[in-house]
């Protein structure tokens, strides 16, 4: 199973992470890294075409998902097992503190 999340930096959309089989999946949008003003969402993926590749979630995506009492209740009212990490992200970073969000990109169920 596939999931994907779009990643927003200042409110532009810069890329999408991707989590599949073989891991994690972050690459920047053509239209964000032509952008005059474009900055990295973080100095550990820096702006480049070819995307990141990872069998772990990035650091960086990583360390947006809450902990503490946050994770708990993430944990508990949206029923999201802690080892889940795409499953947080894409439900906890839709409004982080900070000017990187990610907002879960919903695939459509293909009729036969």
């Amino acid at each position: 199973m596939m999931r994907q999340g779009q990643v927003f930096c200042n409110g532009i959309a810069a890329g999408i992470i991707t989590e599949d089989e073989q891991g994690y999946t972050f690459a920047y949008n053509e239209a964000y890294l032509s952008l005059p003003d474009a900055q990295p969402v973080s100095l550990t993926l820096p702006l480049r075409q070819e995307p990141y590749m990872n069998n772990v979630m990035f650091s960086f995506f990583d360390g947006l998902i809450p902990e503490g009492w946050m994770l708990n209740i993430a944990e508990r009212n949206w029923k999201i097992n802690r080892r889940d990490r795409m499953g947080l992200l894409l439900t906890c970073c839709r409004d982080c503190i900070g000017n990187v969000s990610v907002m879960p990109i919903e695939k459509k169920e293909e009729r036969l």
